[in-house]
């Protein structure tokens, strides 16, 4: 007759052999938090430091692991970074709907400028373009996030559309693209940014080529 159990060592007890097809996952697992801290640390460091100047040891201590750890998740810096910047990427900016496409774009408007007008705002999009340039898969992620803002911004002047407020033949993509690409060229030639102070003056730009003869 056979048994279901082993001859435990001396001073232990029996236990059932364990089926061969089942296999335990090795270690403990993954923690998100840390995952998080990790991330948050690599973002802060790129966008202090740039790519060259941030090291996983410098991020390994401050997100307070060691640098096995972060080994352990991200096996090069490269691919820790591309985690560190798609947590910056996965933020999103609320879509005004005021109901006027003035007020939306001035809304809007603020809200980027209030942002680029930070040192962070301002070193995230410096190293959203030199992050771009260097690896595809950031520069992927980067046009994902730029998407999304981008179907905002076609869906305020799509509203504005059906109210009558802007011609229904505009150019839509070079309408909502147009101050991205401004902030962009600003940042590579290191000019100063708009700021707030100049909401007005972008909005009515922007409504001078679109708007409708009143």
């Amino acid at each position: 007759m056979t048994t279901s159990t082993t001859t435990a060592p001396q001073g232990g007890h029996p236990r059932d052999i364990e089926d061969p097809s089942i296999r335990r996952g090795r270690g403990r697992p993954r923690d998100p938090e840390t995952d998080e801290r990790i991330t948050a640390a690599a973002a802060q460091l790129m966008l202090q430091r740039g790519f060259d100047r941030t090291t996983v040891d410098d991020v390994a201590a401050l997100a307070g692991v060691g640098k096995a750890t972060v080994y352990r998740r991200w096996p090069s810096k490269e691919d820790l970074v591309v985690a560190a910047m798609e947590t910056l990427y996965s933020a999103e900016m609320p879509e005004p709907d005021t109901g006027s496409i003035r007020e939306d774009l001035a809304e809007g408007y603020r809200s980027v400028l209030a942002f680029v007008g930070t040192p962070e705002g301002e070193a995230y999009l410096r190293t959203s373009i030199a992050e771009s340039v260097r690896d595809e898969r950031i520069a992927a992620l980067y046009r994902d996030a730029t998407q999304r803002r981008e179907d905002q911004a076609r869906r305020t002047f799509e509203k504005a559309i059906e109210r009558g407020e802007v011609r229904p033949d505009i150019d839509l993509d070079t309408v909502v693209q147009w101050l991205g690409g401004l902030l962009a060229v600003r940042a590579i030639t290191n000019r100063p940014m708009p700021t707030v102070d100049d909401v007005d003056a972008l909005v009515e730009f922007t409504l001078r080529g679109v708007g409708l003869d009143v």
